[in-house]
Parts: C-alpha cells; sequence; structure tokens
C-alpha cells in the first residue's frame, strides 16, 4: 500500500511539474519574447526561409495580440479568447512607439495569422509606390544599387516554397537572380530591397495611414503579400495598433532544411545575426 501511495505521489509531482513548467513558458512567451520561424521569402534577404528569431514583446508594450493563439491540428484557441478582455480600444499596457524601419512581427487584422514585415508608414502618412520607388509624404526615398542576391532554385522550408526569379524560368538547382538595392527610409534606416521586374504593385494609389494604425512592406517587393493591397482583396491593409506583437531584432540561427532541427542544415553565417 505504502508503496502505491509513493507511486501515486510521484504522478502527482510529475504532472504538477509539467504543468508549472507550461504555466511559466507561456508567461515568459507573453511578455517577454516569443520564438519565431520564418516560413516565407517576402523578407528577404533580410530574413531567410528558415531563419529562427526571438520577438522583443517588450518594445511595444502589450495587448490582447501578446497572447498567443494555440494551434494544434485543427484545434485552435485564439488570442482573443485568451485575452480578449483587453481587446477593443486599440491602445497598449506599457505601450510603446514603433519605429519606421522596425522588423515587426503582427497579427493580420483579419486571418489573425502572424505576420513579419517591416514598418514603412506611420500614423498621419501618406504611402505610394511608383514605378517600383517607395514615395513617402510625398518625398521619393533613397536607393542605391547592391548588385545581384542570388539563390538555389529549389524549394524551401517546410512548405516547399520555390524562389521568384528575375532570370526565370529557372530549372531545379539553377541559380536563381533577383536585383538588390539599398533603400534608406526618411529617418536614415537602411536596409535591402529585393526586386524581379515590373509587377503590378511596383505601382499603387496614395495611402493615407489612419491614426493609431501602421503601414507594412516586405522587403522582398514583388513576393510580399503586405500593405499595399487592402484587406477587402485579400491583403493587409492597415495594421492597427494593438494588433503588433514585438520586435524582430536577433536571428538565433537559421535552417536552410525542412527541419529547424536539422542541424547540419543550419547556416554557419547567420548564428545570433542582428536584424537590420
Amino acid at each position: 500500500m505504502a508503496s502505491d501511495a509513493k507511486k501515486g505521489n510521484a504522478v502527482v509531482e510529475t504532472i504538477k511539474t509539467v504543468v508549472y513548467a507550461l504555466l511559466i513558458a507561456g508567461v515568459f512567451r507573453t511578455l517577454f519574447f516569443q520564438p519565431f520561424w520564418i516560413p516565407s521569402g517576402s523578407m528577404k534577404d533580410t530574413l531567410l526561409i528558415g531563419d529562427f528569431l526571438f520577438v522583443n514583446k517588450m518594445a511595444y508594450g502589450y495587448s490582447y495580440a501578446s497572447c498567443p493563439t494555440v494551434r494544434l491540428g485543427g484545434f485552435v484557441i485564439d488570442a482573443k479568447n485568451i485575452c480578449g478582455v483587453i481587446d477593443g480600444d486599440n491602445t497598449r499596457i506599457l505601450g510603446g512607439e514603433p519605429e519606421r524601419g522596425d522588423v515587426v512581427v503582427f497579427r493580420h487584422p483579419v486571418t489573425g495569422l502572424d505576420y513579419i514585415k517591416r514598418l514603412i508608414g506611420l500614423p498621419g502618412d501618406t504611402v505610394q509606390v511608383k514605378n517600383g520607388v517607395l514615395i513617402i509624404n510625398g518625398t521619393p526615398v533613397k536607393l542605391e544599387d547592391a548588385g545581384v542576391f542570388e539563390e538555389i532554385a529549389k524549394a524551401q522550408g517546410p512548405q516547399g516554397l520555390r524562389p521568384r526569379c528575375e532570370n526565370g524560368p529557372v530549372g531545379t538547382g539553377g541559380t536563381c537572380m533577383k536585383s538588390r538595392q539599398i533603400e534608406t527610409l526618411p529617418n536614415g534606416v537602411k536596409h535591402d530591397i529585393l526586386n524581379i521586374g515590373r509587377q503590378a504593385l511596383d505601382d499603387t494609389p496614395i495611402y493615407t495611414v489612419p491614426q493609431e494604425h501602421y503601414f507594412f512592406m516586405g522587403d522582398n517587393r514583388d513576393n510580399s503579400t503586405d500593405s499595399r493591397v487592402p484587406q477587402q482583396a485579400g491583403g493587409v491593409g492597415f495594421v492597427p495598433y494593438e494588433n503588433l506583437i514585438g520586435r524582430a531584432d536577433r536571428i538565433m540561427f537559421s535552417s536552410a532544411g525542412r527541419s529547424m532541427l536539422a542541424f547540419w542544415t543550419w547556416r554557419s553565417d547567420r548564428f545570433f545575426r542582428a536584424v537590420e
């Protein structure tokens, strides 16, 4: 009997330990840093498919979007069901203002999925793309040629996505090329952008960013679903302040394979690399 009681107590203690560990991990993930694995190529060459980073949630304070959405197959517990009590006023607790040029993870206003893009337009700004050149508040940004970005034309990441190429079509194993430029935003932030030639989104209307909303774009300009396309047309549109999750500051490691656990595919030049 005593032995059975000891076994029962051991099981209870194990369950309690697991529960406590999950609670601590949940609090840490909600308040401080959220892991994020780059699933698509919309932020190349700043971020590559397979980059693994932690999102700094302290940068902009907290809202309902700071709570994780739990997805296990078809089972979903939405962040609004967990932290909905602080939803609805488009404000944040201990809120901080993002800066133009930040690489931000945010909750898509319609689908609720997590996106990562670069912050281009602040509240009150006008934003337009004309002939492929970004124009902010009526002034074109500075662009400098930065050569060519090259990668192997093959399936990338868990989704098996193939890159789009300026020199396409390119067969599997061939060299996929994109034009690269350095873009300088009005506050002096410099970053690479990629292009594959004239596309529909190289010319847009003039967008005026509403108060307490933001305008985002991907650095891989011709392969990004972002604020250039309104929400009603399947895009991101303007993103409310409360939908910001955090700022991407540093890549921890990067996997060129289909799984981040495949350590033999890790890219040695991307360990602890700053996101710029």
